[in-house]
């Protein structure tokens, strides 16, 4: 068997494109992928059909040394986050098609499942305004009347995405101002207040404050009882996330991931000790074929699998794959609020049920994309200043 095309599109998402992938072989069997990233998606979308360009002709079913092919082909692609994104879609659209090939999910050809249903939480996330105590709390309400069993916001979205712009908030020194910081703890507790205690809340940072703050804001929603404290700090620097986690509660668990690229990435993570949940994206690690190595990884060091999800429908699925054949899973994230158009673009919904994604037996992903319904929806090649907002 030999690949013969590899097909990119670019689809509007609720936050940010997905670009989504079809690999074509000369057998007829195909494969699709995801590579979405934020922001950039033009760049992705180029390094994506660059990378597609550089497999054609080749045997699909070598997944593992395409994959290393790329990875070493590519390091001088963009910036590193680019090549990987690229080389994580690939990877998907190529086990799918394996997969397919064999008649089996999957899941299977990860090693098996050990669940077929994958505990979910939800993102909510606020396009324009929203935030005020109130606004959260009814969000959260809804994230429970869904059937979730957990959730993850950001309480301090209304201070800190414009920060050096005068009357916006935050300064350039990513500090809050004692009231900003009252008003982000307030945000989570109504939010606490609101979903009872039985229920896990993750408080997302976006790593935009500084060490300070985050150590401040981090403690002080200790008895909240929060799941974790996500990228409080960026990942360029293990030695100050190690100097965070030392000076933090230890009732408080941190969560960082989703900017750490491949089992390389996430080594110094796990020989630190600074975190028990890691969150790699699979758009953005290295793919599902990377995703797995890394939990194996973790599970060495008795950390949890919690990928990071704000993505499309593909990306979801082949999440849910990898979440169920590993034995530390612990959840994957979904967004809350999406585009109408979701599963329009493949060929079977996304199977969601009280806050659990039910995997099929179907083979591969389980699903197809539709090309016709991804045109529909053309990504948007400038996002603006505010987007997050």
């Amino acid at each position: 068997m030999k690949i013969t095309d590899v097909k990119v599109w670019l689809v509007q998402g609720i936050k940010y494109n997905w670009t989504m992938i079809k690999i074509y072989t000369d057998e007829g069997i195909t494969g699709v992928g995801e590579s979405t990233n934020w922001p950039g998606s033009p760049m992705i979308e180029a390094a994506t059909k660059h990378a597609g360009k550089l497999i054609i002709g080749m045997d699909p079913l070598k997944t593992d040394y395409i994959w290393t092919k790329l990875y070493r082909d590519l390091n001088w692609v963009g910036p590193f986050g680019v090549s990987m994104c690229a080389i994580s879609g690939i990877d998907m659209a190529l086990l799918d098609l394996k997969a397919k090939k064999y008649g089996m999910p999957m899941y299977e050809l990860l090693g098996g499942k050990f669940r077929d249903k994958i505990n979910l939480y939800a993102n909510y996330w606020f396009i324009n305004g929203g935030h005020t105590v109130e606004d959260y709390s009814k969000q959260a309400q809804k994230v429970v009347d869904a059937g979730f069993k957990g959730l993850k916001f950001d309480p301090f979205a209304h201070t800190n995405y414009f920060y050096g712009e005068e009357g916006t908030g935050a300064s350039s020194t990513m500090a809050l101002t004692p009231q900003e910081m009252d008003h982000a703890y307030n945000i989570a507790k109504g939010v606490r207040e609101t979903v009872g205690d039985d229920f896990d809340i993750m408080i997302e940072t976006h790593a935009m404050l500084n060490a300070k703050t985050a150590i401040t804001m981090g403690n002080r929603m200790a008895d909240l009882n929060i799941t974790w404290f996500e990228e409080p700090l960026g990942p360029e620097n293990h030695d100050m996330l190690k100097a965070f986690r030392d000076r933090l509660n230890p009732e408080i668990s941190i969560c960082v991931g989703e900017r750490h690229y491949t089992r390389h990435g996430i080594r110094p993570v796990l020989e630190l000790g600074i975190c028990d949940i890691l969150m790699p994206d699979i758009t953005r690690c290295g793919g599902p074929s990377e995703m797995k190595r890394m939990a194996t990884m973790m599970e060495a060091y008795n950390v949890l699998l919690a990928p990071h999800n704000p993505n499309g429908p593909l990306s979801t699925l082949a999440s849910g794959h990898v979440c169920a054949s590993v034995p530390n899973f612990f959840r994957l994230e979904v967004m809350f609020t999406d585009v109408p158009w979701r599963d329009t673009i493949i060929d079977t919904p996304l199977d969601i049920k009280n806050g659990q994604l039910i995997l099929s037996d179907r083979p591969g992903l389980g699903v197809d994309l539709i090309e016709e319904e991804m045109e529909k929806h053309p990504g948007i090649v400038e996002i603006s200043d505010n987007f997050y907002v």
